[in-house]
């Protein structure tokens, strides 16, 4: 029987473990943490937004860059895909009103446990703090409780994730064995660090709705939350790619109004009221959005109207990289062939995280994480 070694186990190791399994390879999964899927779990304990509900063209579109092989394993596993396997696996799903798809659940315990049961069921092994330590010839070395094992296989699926997270089991010291081969880790899907003044200590925990965020040319409606630390949440996301690459951050906090319908409103007789209580009244604006315009407007010029349309936000730069939601860099395309294969390494694929991709928050990453665990599993079959 021929064999096939997975390293990682996560929604990428796992889906190519699975692609194995099912074209009649003896399967191994090696991970370095004591438990699997730690990562995927701790994404259901907001709960589990595994793909959008919107169609394929409209999917692609929402990635800042789609590889030619990134595309190919996504036209084999997109949204409705997802769902589809999800379903397969005992899962019911429901629609939120921004087109996120959950399991009814709204967690992931549930659906790791079937899918592990099935996994199970078709001979599927796993190896627990088993950390991937490089190769010795064609074999894989590993770290583990017995000590070093060196085992060979004859084919095998990288999916160890990218560099964030830590402490879940993704720290990309990988990287370090694949040397001229990946791009560097930078933070994806993060928060931004703002120096605010005392001011702004009682707002902290605060969310930001009914604005858009523009930033590198790109502006979306979306919301986020002021912290002590700056500034995070599912809108700075969005923008995040184009701000760690230096672009500014500015805020319309009326993107139904134009210019000229904020004039006409401050235009009305104020009388003895204060600025404050007239933009409150005219424009309703209180809390911490009003606090953000006091904030980063002062003095305030005389085009207030403009002022409100594009509030510039400064901050001096991401989070750090463990902290970030996910990672951008990794193993570069142009390091694999069209299969996912490593061009230096017969035999030897890799999926997930590990690749130099990046998505926005929404699905995106889950469902491209599965896409290329399936896509390297099916390679890796046919390879043998």
């Amino acid at each position: 029987m021929k064999t096939g070694l997975v390293i990682g186990a996560g929604p990428a190791g796992l889906m190519a473990a699975e692609e194995l399994a099912g074209a009649g390879l003896k399967v191994i999964v090696c991970d370095a943490m004591p438990s699997v899927g730690r990562k995927f779990l701790m994404a259901g304990k907001s709960g589990l937004n595994l793909t959008m509900d919107v169609d394929q063209q409209a999917f692609m579109a929402a990635f800042p860059e789609m590889p030619a092989t990134l595309r190919v394993a996504l036209d084999g596993f997109g949204p409705e895909q997802v769902k589809v396997w999800a379903q397969g696996l005992g899962q019911h799903l429901f629609t939120g009103s921004s087109g996120r798809v959950f399991p009814t659940a709204m967690k992931a315990s549930p659906l790791l446990r079937a899918w592990l049961q099935r996994l199970a069921g078709a001979g599927v092994t796993f190896r627990q703090r088993w950390r991937w330590t490089g190769w010795d010839g064609a074999s894989a070395s590993f770290d583990t409780p017995e000590g070093r094992q060196v085992v060979g296989f004859d084919v095998t699926v990288m999916a160890m994730g990218g560099a964030s997270w830590a402490r879940l089991g993704s720290n990309g010291a990988w990287a370090a064995q694949f040397a001229g081969q990946t791009a560097p880790f930078q933070p994806a899907n993060v928060g931004f660090v703002v120096p605010w003044s005392d001011h702004m200590t009682r707002h902290f925990g605060s969310a930001v709705k009914g604005c858009a965020l523009s930033a590198g040319g790109q502006t979306l409606r979306g919301e986020f939350v002021v912290s002590a630390r700056g500034i995070e949440g599912g809108g700075v996301y969005a923008v995040s790619a184009a701000m760690r690459d230096g672009a500014d951050l500015v805020l319309d906090l009326f993107p139904d109004l134009t210019i000229q319908d904020i004039e006409l409103r401050l235009s009305r007789p104020r009388g003895k009221a204060s600025l404050a209580n007239h933009l409150r009244k005219a424009l309703r604006l209180e809390g911490v959005r009003a606090a953000l315009v006091n904030e980063f407007g002062r003095p305030f010029p005389q085009d207030l109207a403009g002022l409100l349309k594009a509030l510039p936000v400064p901050q001096i730069g991401p989070r750090p990289l463990d902290e970030a939601i996910s990672t951008a860099g990794g193993i570069r395309f142009d390091a694999l062939d069209g299969n996912l294969m490593l061009r230096d390494r017969s035999g030897v694929f890799c999926a997930g995280e590990m690749l130099d991709w990046e998505a926005p928050t929404g699905g995106y990453l889950i469902t491209a994480c599965l896409a290329t665990g399936r896509h390297a599993g099916r390679a890796a079959a046919k390879y043998t």
